[in-house]
């Protein structure tokens, strides 16, 4: 026995930064609810409840937390269209691994695995004397409703895959491309939404549980995505176009696997496919710009001509030593956004102004070499920043905090300068930033450090 509630894969995270593996982003079903009596179902308890599977949702109950864990979004006729929301809630975290390979049957197991793990939970926060009674009350208020999904009694009869087998062509979107650092030149669509992604796993690191593995990040402007990316390779099958299991990372199909997406690419497969059966050809072998000259023609957007954002700041493209806030020590509760400019990479975090006095970020830096540097830090600025946020340098000799406006624009144009410091050779952590006593949101991004040649 691994003394682990159930939905805690292990001890400590699977894998290591950089590698690839079994694991998918989480499944859930997504729920139509109402608050209408005469047009409600009850939360079915299933056969096979085992409250196990939900201590730790009571668990954070208990520490605190009375939010209600999901996300409904309002429909017409007192509806939900209803989603996953905060740390313990419809995705089901890591029990997705096999659906991608698994054969007919086993996807059915898994399916109503989720369903049992889905049901029960919504029967849990409904009836449970655990879960506080504010709680408790908007899902006795709001239950499925009785006039859809009427054959599978209520629930939805397709669990929601976010993700699972993806083809590898000749093409793979990327980040990339998503960022706009690559661009496809056989557009056949437009791919716009976040980078986004779900959780992976659950793990336990000293008695306490994590998730691991959800991504929010915007995309700068619309891009391109490749025909290469919706065919096959040539050796492997030529009469195939795979518009929704495409090629893609996980990151950039975290953005491209949106419904609209997935229509604009079947059209533009559906035209392709009728031009090679014309032209008597593989689908890797039809010429390309009439493909093209169809698809505009069919009104099909495929290069973006609106606003562009300004592009992020590359660490390559600066001087001295770069720790982006990818790189730093972060206490739990900060929020990656990009939805303004300038920064640095791919974003930057906040504090969603909350948990005041409970947040920091601590910046670590290897110096090749003592002596005096510019200690300069990145923030995108906007009219709900705190106009205090401390940042805390320790140098050689001793510590200052300095409070930033980050209502205003860096002093410097792209960066903030905090001024000049000594510092000693060495690993070293060299800069903390908080959340105490500020007035709004804090953004923390990139801290450079550039060497003063003095004679």
């Amino acid at each position: 026995k691994s003394g682990l509630l159930p939905g805690v894969q292990q001890e400590g995270p699977g894998g290591a930064d950089g590698e690839g593996d079994h694991r998918v982003q989480a499944y859930c079903f997504r729920m139509c609810t109402t608050d209408v009596p005469e047009n409600q179902r009850e939360w079915v308890k299933p056969e096979n409840y085992d409250p196990l599977h939900y201590e730790l949702l009571l668990r954070n109950f208990d520490a605190g937390d009375h939010r209600a864990p999901w996300a409904p979004s309002l429909m017409p006729n007192r509806k939900t269209d209803t989603n996953n929301n905060f740390a313990i809630s419809t995705d089901n975290i890591g029990m997705n691994y096999e659906y991608p390979n698994a054969d007919y049957q086993k996807r059915a197991e898994i399916i109503q695995q989720h369903l049992a793990y889905q049901q029960g939970l919504m029967w849990t926060l409904a009836n449970s004397p655990r879960v506080p009674a504010e709680v408790r009350q908007k899902f006795q208020t709001w239950k499925p409703a009785k006039d859809e999904f009427q054959e599978t009694n209520g629930w939805p009869f397709q669990l929601y895959i976010r993700e699972a087998r993806r083809m590898i062509s000749e093409y793979v979107m990327t980040e990339k491309n998503c960022m706009s650092e690559i661009v496809a030149e056989d557009s056949v669509g437009m791919g716009a939404y976040t980078m986004d992604s779900h959780h992976q796993q659950r793990y336990a690191i000293n008695g306490r549980a994590l998730n691991e593995g959800d991504v929010q990040v915007g995309v700068p402007h619309p891009y391109p995505i490749s025909y290469r990316s919706i065919r096959p390779q040539k050796e492997e099958c030529e009469n195939l176009l795979v518009p929704v299991a495409m090629a893609a990372s996980h990151i950039a199909y975290g953005s491209i696997r949106m419904e609209p997406v997935f229509m604009v690419l079947g059209q533009s497969a559906a035209t392709a496919a009728c031009q090679a059966i014309d032209a008597d050809k593989a689908v890797q072998d039809i010429d390309y710009p009439q493909l093209r000259k169809r698809l505009l023609e069919d009104k099909q957007v495929l290069a973006w001509e609106g606003s562009r954002r300004v592009p992020p700041i590359r660490v390559s493209a600066l001087t001295g030593i770069v720790v982006d806030e990818r790189d730093a020590k972060a206490t739990s509760g900060w929020k990656t956004s990009s939805v303004n400019s300038p920064y640095v990479e791919s974003g930057y975090l906040h504090d969603g102004d909350s948990s005041k006095g409970e947040m920091q970020i601590t910046f670590p830096a290897d110096i090749s070499r003592s002596g005096l540097y510019e200690v300069r830090v990145y923030y995108a600025p906007n009219s709900n920043r705190a106009t205090n946020t401390p940042y805390t340098i320790t140098y050689s000799g001793g510590s200052k905090t300095i409070k930033v406006n980050q209502r205003q624009k860096p002093n410097q144009e792209q960066y903030h300068l905090l001024g000049r410091f000594p510092f000693e050779k060495g690993k070293q952590e060299i800069l903390v930033i908080s959340n105490q006593g500020t007035n709004g949101h804090v953004v923390v991004d990139a801290v450079q450090l550039v060497p003063v040649e003095t004679n």
